[in-house]
């Protein structure tokens, strides 16, 4: 039995190998024919998910759906009007003022890394830094060719992510309140031993995975940006908000953003640099020892090593946006799958009947 299972093994391992590569290649095709729309879709989603949280509470007060989406609606609006009067301006102007100063920062580096060749010859150590100076120089010339390219698209760009911005909120607007009907009409397609645990663990994992993110990136910026501004770190506040803003990108982002402004701080002072790291990984410590598995738990419960590949996978098929949903995505088919094997299907079709009919009773009044 075992010589005869063994060869319909290796040619079933070995067709979804090709296609799976062949499904991932058509999904990446498909995400750039339709980025745009994908993109404003996605995000309004998510966007709903986490709004649903303050809309369920309204709720439990004896308030309408409709009405708690308008309340919640008009203070989302607010905050994000408050946002843009008094940080965004902030952030676009200290944004603007790196970038005309990474030229001169560069050049600066150059003339350190000058200095130690010449002290190095003077101690007879060989080393050479002329493919690196040389280096700077065309990182130099083509970054400022870049900051003006994009000077000139800056007013056309900010217009059309106005736009979007609108459109995300509406679309949201709208997936509030009728976003039930749909979603549970698309998942009445499914079989029910399918559609059911995937309806219960793509909720667990978008929902809990994207708030908890968003908490622990603001936890980042709101304890960085006090630390940078004693420590006198140039463009402090934009520095812990790129820091705050990798945390989305889980398993590999907080390390990337504290390698990108500890590089950026390097070139203006390299004293400077180093506290800045320390503190940022001491705390990046802190965040993932202490504060994410208070958060996260271990709703999602995949490996590192599939975490790592997902995201890998997100980027070539999505970019940015494939990164920020890789995880929750590869969770939400875990637990799907976890959820046929252990056959506990019962559980979920009494909760699943009953969310379902209380939220068409309250459309209907």
């Amino acid at each position: 039995m075992r010589r005869s299972a063994s060869p319909q093994s290796l040619l079933i391992y070995g067709l979804s190998v090709p296609i799976i590569a062949l499904n991932v290649w058509l999904l990446s095709v498909l995400f750039r024919y339709f980025q745009h729309p994908i993109t404003v879709l996605s995000i309004a989603a998510i966007l709903a998910f986490l709004l649903n949280y303050p809309v369920k509470f309204l709720e439990k007060a004896r308030i309408t759906r409709t009405q708690a989406v308008i309340i919640v609606l008009i203070i989302t609006l607010a905050l994000l009007g408050i946002l843009c009067v008094t940080l965004v301006p902030m952030v676009i102007d200290q944004t603007i003022q790196l970038l005309n100063k990474i030229p001169d920062w560069l050049a600066s580096s150059q003339d350190n890394l000058g200095k130690l060749q010449v002290v190095a010859r003077q101690r007879r150590i060989n080393i050479d830094f002329s493919l690196v100076t040389s280096q700077i120089n065309a990182n130099i010339q083509n970054l400022v060719q870049q900051i003006a390219s994009s000077a000139v698209g800056f007013a056309g760009t900010l217009l059309s992510g106005l736009l979007n911005l609108v459109l995300v909120v509406v679309l949201a607007f709208y997936m509030l309140l009728y976003g039930d009907r749909v979603w549970y009409g698309l998942i009445n397609l499914l079989p029910s031993n399918i559609g059911i645990p995937f309806n219960k663990s793509l909720q667990l994992n978008f929902q809990n995975f994207f708030l908890s993110q968003l908490l622990l990136g603001l936890f980042m910026v709101l304890v960085l940006t006090p630390i940078f501004l004693f420590l006198r770190v140039p463009f402090a506040l934009l520095f812990a908000i790129v820091i705050g803003l990798s945390e989305l990108i889980p398993f590999v982002g907080a390390t990337l953003g504290i390698s990108l402004v500890t590089i950026l701080v390097l070139l203006q002072n390299w004293w400077l640099a180093f506290p800045v790291a320390t503190v940022a990984i001491v705390l990046q410590q802190i965040k993932d020892n202490l504060l994410a598995p208070k958060l996260l738990g271990n709703f999602i419960g995949l490996n590192p090593i599939w975490i790592f590949v997902s995201i890998l996978m997100g980027f070539e098929i999505a970019g940015l946006l494939g990164t920020l949903v890789a995880v929750p995505i590869a969770g939400t088919i875990k637990g799907t799958f976890d959820a046929i094997k252990s056959s506990k299907h019962n559980d979920y079709v009494s909760d699943f009947i009953v969310t379902y009919e209380s939220k068409s009773g309250e459309n209907d009044q």
